[in-house]
């Protein structure tokens, strides 16, 4: 044809067309000897499985690309730094002994955040200790009794850690014992304290 059409003749089937047919016009008609058109899959346990990339991927399973994930740890790090603290022992004043004998107030947060497929832990804390011993005067044996208290701290910042100590009765000591109790309680505690808390955030690092 002058056209360049393709012309199919109609006949008992046995006719070859006059010039070939396009691929389009082919598949179009030859539907019987098309291929099958793609049908939706449903991935199973293993797919998933063998779709992981290799390298591990910090998170919970729904957050593979590592984004913003912040997870609240104050259950476990409010008891972990009690079970710490409460592990002091017995330490030996000037003339007497003394320990922890409760951790009173131990009120903060912790936390874990996942930011860029990277771990980042933090807290913030304040502690109140419940301090017993006993206190030498000559021969006499007296019960010391009183609290520790740290104000708020946080990740990093042990180096600088603070105690304020309080007798519980004052008036079993004259003014100059009350002076040595409260000095001693506040050298011997604070370094085995610090230790306790260093070993927390290592803990929590860990997690």
């Amino acid at each position: 044809m002058e056209n360049g059409g393709a012309e199919k003749v109609h006949g008992d089937g046995n006719e070859q067309p006059a010039a070939a047919a396009s691929y389009t016009y082919w598949v179009r008609e030859t539907t019987a000897d098309a291929a099958p058109l793609p049908l939706p899959k449903k991935l199973t346990a293993q797919d998933l499985l063998s779709n992981q990339s290799d390298s591990p991927t910090l998170g919970s399973p729904w957050n593979k690309a590592g984004t913003w994930e912040e997870k609240n740890l104050n259950n476990w790090a409010t008891q972990r730094l009690k079970e710490l603290l409460n592990s002091v022992g017995t330490l030996d004043l000037s003339r007497g002994k003394a320990e922890i004998s409760d951790v009173t107030k131990c009120v903060g947060d912790a936390f874990l955040v996942t930011v860029r497929n990277k771990k980042r832990v933090g807290y913030t804390y304040e502690l109140t200790l419940k301090i017993k011993g006993e206190w030498h005067i000559q021969e006499e044996k007296k019960t010391v009794k009183g609290h520790i208290d740290i104000p708020e701290f946080s990740f990093g910042e042990l180096d600088d850690l603070q105690m304020e100590v309080k007798l519980s009765e004052e008036k079993d000591f004259v003014q100059q014992d009350k002076r040595q109790i409260i000095q001693d309680l506040k050298k011997l505690f604070l370094q085995p304290v610090r230790e306790k808390l260093l070993q927390f955030e290592q803990e929590l690092k860990e997690r």
